[in-house]
């Protein structure tokens, strides 16, 4: 199974980052000719976020290509050899799989009010149907999902150091953007939160 995921890794890397970033965020620009990504270099806790976020995925990206094109420098990650176990690495691939379908289901029931970032230039309506039904922010759940299968799937320090920034990062950028919905659906808002939990 191990030389299997040595390539299968980085296939589902890129297609994760097709499917759930790039491709969502076209379909909305091509429909309302709003560009989704809305992460600026200005010196804002949102877009220091934002610049954390990126470097927290071009360094998920670099374990999984050093454990695919330079296995004998993986060793350098720390290996958590006790979580190595064939059953962890099943449960992290069933979590990676479940992790894309919930995310690109999420990301389709936003629609154009999808965004990266908080946009304060276009408000969006306020999403409570689908899966906003049962969790106020059900891609980040589905991005706390995948940063553990990936965990369980590649065992190792640097990963785990990757799970708890990311963890972080998370629970900081969900709470500036419920100050956002607040500042923009008011009542309407604070209604869904009283209904919805923040997970689940």
């Amino acid at each position: 199974m191990n030389n299997l995921l040595r390539y299968l890794l980085p296939l589902y890397l890129v297609l994760y980052l097709a499917i759930a970033f790039f491709w969502r965020s076209f379909l909305v620009w091509r429909r309302t000719g709003v560009n989704p990504y809305v992460l600026g270099n200005k010196s804002t806790a949102h877009d220091l976020i934002g610049r954390l976020f990126k470097l927290l995925f071009l360094t998920a990206a670099l374990v999984i290509l050093i454990h695919t094109f330079a296995p004998p420098w993986y060793q350098y990650l720390a290996p958590i050899d006790w979580l190595g176990h064939p059953a962890v690495t099943l449960a992290g691939i069933i979590l990676l799989a479940f992790s894309l379908i919930w995310v690109v289901i999420a990301q389709a029931q936003m629609g154009s009010a999808w965004r990266i970032g908080i946009d304060m230039n276009h408000p969006t309506e306020l999403i409570q149907t689908g899966l906003f039904r049962v969790s106020r922010n059900p891609i980040f759940l589905g991005m706390r999902v995948n940063l553990i299968g990936l965990l369980f799937v590649l065992p190792n320090a640097a990963m785990l150091a990757i799970v708890v920034v990311g963890e972080v990062m998370i629970q900081i950028q969900i709470r500036l953007e419920e100050e956002h919905l607040t500042r923009v659906h008011g009542e309407l808002y604070l209604e869904y939160c009283r209904g919805t939990r923040r997970w689940l």
